[in-house]
């Protein structure tokens, strides 16, 4: 019952493209090449993210804003990248990860799941949902698009500001598999992300 009334709640500001990742051939990403001029995201999850973007841009809703999170880093990196798709610039953040996905408190994400109760964070494809205020204040929703990451609603996965998210901590703490931030920046993050747009969570895969 709260799966449904959750994804009706994300229904009600936008539907979500579904995720059919078009191959490398079908887009021409040469119209992107402003985007990340000092090349500090990884090349493969960019190019994921952009292709997406870019076959589904007439649904998109937030065209805007375009997010890149590489779990092959540590926590105390800042792994989270988002670009202003206007102008191709990149402001990065930092990020937690799952408890269950590091269970030994080492900083690196080594295990996913999309199992609810796994506290583990899921990797792939999603749209960000609707803002709203909880237990963690500020907030939005993700809506995953993959089979990795489609209970994600379920799950309550979001982002939200975190008082362990702070440099100060070596390694980051960690969430319950939320890709939560640094509180002082969660209502930038909120404001230019919310409401439809690409938000890709990648580990390595292919």
């Amino acid at each position: 019952m709260r799966h449904c009334i959750l994804t009706l709640i994300a229904s009600l500001f936008f539907i979500a493209p579904a995720f059919a990742e078009p191959r490398p051939a079908d887009v021409d990403l040469s119209k992107y090449d402003y985007v990340d001029p000092k090349k500090e995201i990884p090349t493969v999850p960019l190019e994921k993210a952009l292709r997406y973007y870019d076959v589904y841009l007439s649904k998109i809703t937030n065209k805007n804003y375009l997010t890149v999170i590489d779990f092959t880093q540590s926590s105390n990196s800042k792994r989270m990248y988002v670009v202003d798709m206007k102008t191709g610039l990149v402001t990065r953040y930092l990020t937690a990860h799952g408890k269950g996905s590091d269970p030994s408190h080492t900083g690196f994400a080594k295990k996913f799941s999309n199992v609810e109760g796994s506290n583990m964070s899921s990797l792939g494809m999603y749209v960000t949902g609707a803002e709203y205020s909880g237990k963690h204040g500020r907030s939005m929703r993700l809506i995953g698009l993959e089979k990795t990451n489609d209970q994600a609603m379920n799950r309550a996965i979001v982002v939200h500001g975190a008082w362990y998210v702070d440099p100060q901590y070596k390694p980051l703490g960690r969430s319950q598999g939320c890709p939560a931030v640094e509180q002082k920046h969660i209502n930038t993050v909120v404001s230019q992300l919310k409401g439809g747009s690409v938000y890709y969570i990648w580990a390595g895969q292919p």
